[in-house]
């Protein structure tokens, strides 16, 4: 623990993370939306959630896909985890487990700092939109992974 700081206050590297809050909050696209699981709870903010409104057009249509994030001590220069909680079928994403492979999905191979949860979000949707997406069933969101 760094010197002078107290068990559970945000270090300099969780400023990142309190910009991401902010614009969480204030600037959604109604496409895609996070926050944090706990707000109250969670004073290092690593756990966050996601969802996605699937694309019009595709499979995806009218369906709300959650998503739990984890941002670690090492984020933004690490990835975070992210995991569908609604059961999806889709390239990048373990149908078993709704892991997420940034190496799959295109603008996350390579990780970047500058990088953050919206991109992230952004590149999921944007992947929903692809052909190699388009052409797979995927079972309803009413089936939600295991917690």
């Amino acid at each position: 623990m760094a010197e002078g700081k107290q068990p559970g206050q945000p270090d300099a590297s969780n400023f990142v993370l309190l910009e991401e809050l902010d614009q969480g909050e204030k600037h959604g696209d109604g496409r895609c939306s996070y926050g944090l699981e706990d707000p109250n709870n969670d004073t290092m903010m690593y756990n966050w959630t996601g969802s996605i409104f699937g694309p019009q057009h595709t499979p995806f249509d009218n369906q709300l896909y959650q998503l739990r994030i984890y941002c670690g001590d090492r984020y933004p220069v690490e990835e975070p985890k992210v995991q569908f909680v609604t059961r999806i079928t889709m390239p990048g994403v373990d149908a078993q487990t709704g892991e997420v492979s940034f190496k799959d999905i295109d603008g996350l191979e390579r990780w970047s700092r500058k990088y953050g949860i919206a991109h992230v979000l952004r590149c999921l949707y944007n992947k929903m939109l692809r052909r190699e997406s388009r052409v797979r069933q995927i079972p309803g969101p009413d089936f939600p992974l295991p917690k």
